[in-house]
């Protein structure tokens, strides 16, 4: 199986870490989050893995030089300008007719496995893992019409929502959709396979997952990876 880690970002809302550190370089322990992810594939069975590197890409190939993974065939593909989240995948020759893609700042004990089965047996172009986060509103939410009548009155609600985990399967294919040499996110393909009623599916997942991009999160991850060290690594 073969996976892309995209790991070309600026790391801005980490801001004044990712100043001398890539985000896949930021620790969790005694290891980079790019480590865990790495080792997690090896052990899922992924063999072909591609590092998308754009900001401090040197760093990042420095690391690898340094920290082989004798069971992964394991390179970089480095975006010269920033192409966004799904334009940089033009950059790779070979990819396979089915691949995952994943952001290299994610701790998750998601089983990849388990998703790529689950995007080949729906028959899907594309398939989004997807998990619910909570999202708490700390005012008093009022609602009313055009005549400005109040109709309700919520204190302090909590919303949910099923957001991407940054975490995709796609099939080759998807790439047709995708202009080359320009910069072109997720939010982009998404919206273009809605519209197209392409065969694009979610995969809920209810284990653990943590987007590490901001430094509340990124305290919580690494106070968690310690706690909870055998689900990352088993």
């Amino acid at each position: 199986m073969q996976a892309v880690i995209l790991a070309g970002g600026r790391g801005r809302r980490l801001l004044p870490y990712t100043t001398v550190l890539p985000k896949p370089l930021m620790p969790i322990g005694d290891h980079p989050i790019l480590e865990v992810i790495l080792r997690q594939l090896e052990r899922a069975g992924f063999t072909d893995v591609i590092i998308s590197t754009g900001y401090l890409h040197e760093l990042i190939q420095a690391y690898l030089a340094g920290n082989p993974h004798p069971g992964l065939s394991l390179r970089c593909s480095h975006e010269p300008e920033p192409l966004g989240t799904i334009g940089p995948l033009h950059l790779i020759p070979d990819l396979a007719e089915t691949f995952m893609v994943m952001n290299g700042d994610i701790l998750t004990d998601l089983n990849y496995c388990r998703l790529v089965e689950a995007h080949r047996k729906k028959g899907a172009l594309a398939t989004i893992a997807t998990y619910t986060r909570e999202v708490k509103v700390d005012f008093g939410v009022l609602e009313y019409g055009k005549d400005l009548k109040i109709r309700a009155f919520r204190e302090k609600p909590v919303n949910q929502f099923d957001v991407s985990m940054g975490i995709y399967v796609f099939q080759r294919e998807v790439l047709d959709l995708v202009p080359r040499g320009e910069p072109f996110g997720f939010d982009q393909l998404m919206h273009t396979l809605v519209q197209r009623g392409d065969p694009v599916f979610s995969y809920p997942f209810d284990g653990y997952w943590l987007d590490i991009g901001r430094p509340d999160d990124y305290a919580r991850a690494m106070e968690e990876f310690e706690k909870y060290r055998d689900r990352f690594l088993p």
